[in-house]
């Protein structure tokens, strides 16, 4: 049981422990985009007032993403596999994921952190490094939000990106004849939740460094800034989103939104070590199953134009980056996997659904 004494009401951590992870925030933050259009925070969290203030000169567009966490669904933080740390960095992640799929530059993040009244103030901290660590690593400030009691831990965020006027990537401008391309593997967020959540409890087994590889996937996601800046840059790539609900659910969005069917080619399907290690083991889903179903990755999958593919790929090369061209866009609505053998069938593996 957590000592009474280690457990501070909403003021006092207001007070002593927002009010200090957040100071000088205010005037200490800018970015500029390609055409050197400026960002600049005004009013951070550091103020502790109703709102953060942005100053932005230019021609720029704003994108808005939100996404949340909670205990309850979160199945390696129930089992124990990820800490408040970890939770938290995850949270900014995912919402940042989702500006990198627009091609946007990452802003700020808002946050929302409902807590039981048992945790410690330590364990709150735990949370606001991990969400403030995670901003650190794409550039953006955590500039605030709420916080309060809830039942258990509650996270939600908001994530704030700008990006050069009419240059966003969205999931509806794919046409016959262009190429899908993902930025890596996917897959490895479904074997960590089936080895630890099914298959070591039943007794199986990987190496310690895979172990931590596996689990690495849900305890530090990155979300592909870096990426999305050169796809929306590009002015070649015509649909983009990220694979937080699967590669086989990213696909089939994509299709229905710019009305186009997509072939894909199972040979050119990058397969990591990971996915392919938990596959071999006893009772474990198929390869394919794992690498185009449910997968948080927070890769991104796009289409670009054919002419365009090289010139693209030598962008990504210019800043030590990659990707996998892994199929094309046809007229047909149809969404295919093309086997080895040359046989047509369904894309494997089960997509996510929001089910409401």
């Amino acid at each position: 049981m957590a000592d009474l004494t280690d457990i501070s009401d909403e003021p006092t951590r207001l007070a002593n422990i927002i009010g200090s992870v957040f100071a000088g925030q205010s005037k200490n933050w800018s970015t500029r985009l390609s055409g050197g259009e400026e960002v600049e925070l005004k009013v951070g969290a550091d103020a502790q007032d109703d709102c953060a203030v942005f100053h932005l000169d230019g021609q720029q567009d704003i994108v808005l993403g939100s996404d949340y966490v909670r205990g309850a669904k979160f199945m390696l933080y129930e089992l124990g596999h990820l800490n408040e740390y970890d939770v938290g960095y995850y949270l900014a992640m995912a919402n940042f994921s989702d500006i990198a799929a627009m091609g946007a530059n990452p802003i700020a993040l808002l946050s929302v952190i409902r807590y039981p009244r048992t945790m410690t103030d330590d364990t709150f901290r735990a949370v606001i490094n991990g969400i403030n660590d995670a901003c650190d690593r794409v550039g953006a400030p955590n500039v605030g939000g709420d916080i309060g009691t809830a039942e258990r831990l509650i996270l939600s965020g908001a994530a704030v990106g700008v990006i050069e006027s009419g240059r966003a990537l969205l999931r509806s401008g794919a046409r016959p004849g262009d190429r899908l391309c993902v930025t890596g593997y996917t897959g490895i967020a479904a074997a960590a939740q089936k080895y630890f959540g099914v298959l070591k409890p039943e007794g199986a087994s990987v190496e310690d460094e895979k172990e931590r590889l596996l689990l690495s996937s849900w305890q530090r996601p990155l979300a592909r800034i870096q990426e999305g800046r050169c796809l929306s840059t590009s002015g070649c790539v015509t649909s983009c989103q990220d694979t937080s609900d699967g590669l086989k659910a990213t696909i089939e969005s994509i299709s229905t939104s710019s009305n186009v069917g997509f072939v894909v080619d199972e040979r050119a399907i990058p397969v990591s070590d990971l996915v392919a290690a938990v596959s071999a083991l006893p009772g474990a889903p198929p390869t394919a199953d794992l690498i185009f179903g449910d997968s948080v990755d927070f890769q991104l999958t796009f289409t670009v134009q054919p002419t365009e593919l090289e010139r693209l790929r030598q962008m990504f090369r210019g800043t030590g980056l990659s990707f996998h061209e892994i199929g094309w866009a046809t007229e047909d609505p149809a969404v295919l996997l093309r086997r080895a053998s040359g046989a047509m069938e369904t894309l494997p593996g089960s997509p996510w659904r929001h089910n409401i």
